[in-house]
């Protein structure tokens, strides 16, 4: 039977030992011994199950975003150095703007 992670973590310490029992795997060797997050985490190992989600952003390239965002923190870094706080509010907006957008397009 195929578990998940979210699915094990709602199960108690009782309903994780005995998935242990029935699984076969050094990670998992002392079961009755662990604790419910020691043991969630020998489990997920076992059963090579992914213990956080990845977030995927959608709709926008992510990559060409993250390359202007480079370039402005080389501008941000050239208007901190000559103080000129006007370029420096500009450029640090535009960064902000662009990691927003990166944000919004995360599912």
């Amino acid at each position: 039977m195929a578990h998940s992670y979210e699915e094990l973590k709602k199960k108690t310490v009782a309903e994780l030992r005995e998935i242990a029992k029935e699984t076969d795997h050094e990670a998992v060797k002392g079961y009755s011994q662990l604790n419910k997050e020691h043991l969630l985490t020998a489990l997920c190992q076992a059963l090579d199950i992914e213990q956080h989600r990845h977030h995927e952003v959608v709709g926008v390239d992510k990559a060409s975003i993250k390359k202007k965002i480079r370039q402005l923190k080389k501008r941000r870094d050239q208007a901190l150095s000559d103080h000129d706080h006007a370029q420096l509010k500009m450029v640090r907006r535009q960064i902000h703007k662009m990691k927003r957008n990166i944000h919004k397009a995360t599912v």
